[in-house]
């Protein structure tokens, strides 16, 4: 797999400026659900009670691999909603160092409001989904 060409940073700041192009929250939905639907197929020896995170109200499968110090992400859900949510993250640290995702302070969910009109149950997965994530990160950052 190919390298991503862009930084954390610069990845960040285009999902703040797609999001900013909304005006009501019904409409970053909408959007959220397409980025779900575009998220590939996580192979099936993936999506298995290991890649389960826990502390989802539904059921998010996230597989991780490090190949040359940087972290390749598949995922999937049984919501449409959620599964636009773990979409949104990987396309933003798959490919990323390993170091450099787990130092990341995934500050564009703040600056988009995600957490904030997201229910309490949906904001509780977003925090394991975002854990997840910094965990297999710092993992493969030690070694």
């Amino acid at each position: 797999m190919d390298a991503p060409t862009k930084t954390i940073k610069e990845l960040s700041a285009e999902v703040v400026e797609e999001f900013a192009v909304f005006d009501q929250w019904l409409d970053k939905y909408e959007y959220i659900i397409d980025l779900g639907k575009s998220l590939p197929e996580i192979l099936p020896s993936d999506k298995v009670d290991a890649n389960l995170i826990a502390g989802c109200q539904s059921r998010v499968w996230l597989a991780c691999r490090c190949e040359n110090g940087r972290l390749w992400f598949t995922a999937d859900s049984d919501a449409i909603i959620t599964k636009g949510i773990i979409s949104l993250l990987i396309n933003v640290y798959d490919g990323q160092k390993a170091e450099e995702v787990a130092a990341s302070d995934f500050g564009f969910i703040e600056e988009i409001g995600l957490k904030e009109n997201l229910s309490p149950t949906r904001a509780g997965g977003l925090a394991a989904m975002i854990l997840k994530i910094k965990t297999y990160a710092k993992e493969y950052a030690q070694g």
